[in-house]
């Protein structure tokens, strides 16, 4: 089945926004950026750009994940932001649904990704050539069939906390991606949320905290 890409018409929810950047939530559903197909012009960075004038990109979210983002409204605060996220000085957590119960209480992945070419975007765990990949998880909750999770990217990679909770052998409920139909079926959406971002505002220094609400 061909995927069709179909934005969701919600309203912006900013949390926070000042001369030098934009904390703002991001639905499932919507791009972060612009992509290549006229049909994705429609993105949360076009949206803000629209509201505020300028938004320049420092991070990205999955299309399907929703959750906490950063811009930046200036090139200097871009570039501060950015020199944060590369230094790992940022921190970041994302609360997930997977399938089945996870027996252990809390655990760490480490596996190296790399693109699967032949299928991209998907990503796969590859021990010679992969990029190394790091996850933290811990239990939050248990319920019928399934698993809250909570995880903690030590790194960036792309499609990172999919893969690795595939690879706990436990997909994320709705990953039309990983899971295999039964689970994808489980949810109309990614059960993956970008729940904290912790950043130095790139002026004043000032440590701030965005906890975004789940709503799954």
């Amino acid at each position: 089945m061909t995927f069709v890409y179909r934005p969701p018409d919600v309203p912006l929810e900013v949390f926070y926004q000042d001369e030098n950047l934009i904390l703002v939530n991001k639905p499932s559903g919507l791009l972060s950026v612009p992509g290549r197909a006229s049909e994705h012009k429609d993105c949360l960075q076009s949206r803000l750009e629209d509201k505020f004038g300028t938004a320049l990109v420092v991070h990205r979210l999955d299309m399907d994940t929703s959750g906490v983002m950063v811009f930046a409204v200036d090139k200097d605060a871009q570039r501060d932001l950015s020199k944060q996220f590369e230094s790992k000085t940022v921190f970041k957590n994302y609360h997930c649904i997977v399938n089945d119960i996870v027996e252990e209480e809390e655990g760490e992945v480490n596996l190296p990704l790399r693109c699967d070419w032949p299928n991209r975007p998907l990503q796969m765990v590859d021990h010679e050539h992969g990029k190394p990949a790091q996850t933290r998880w811990k239990v939050l909750e248990r319920g019928e069939g399934q698993t809250r999770l909570l995880l903690i990217p030590i790194t960036g990679r792309s499609h990172q906390l999919r893969v690795h909770c595939l690879s706990m052998g436990h997909p994320i409920v709705g990953d039309r991606f990983y899971a295999p139909p039964a689970v994808i079926a489980l949810s109309d959406r990614l059960c993956l949320h970008a729940a904290k971002l912790e950043i130095n505002h790139p002026v004043t220094g000032e440590r701030l905290s965005i906890d975004a609400p789940c709503d799954f």
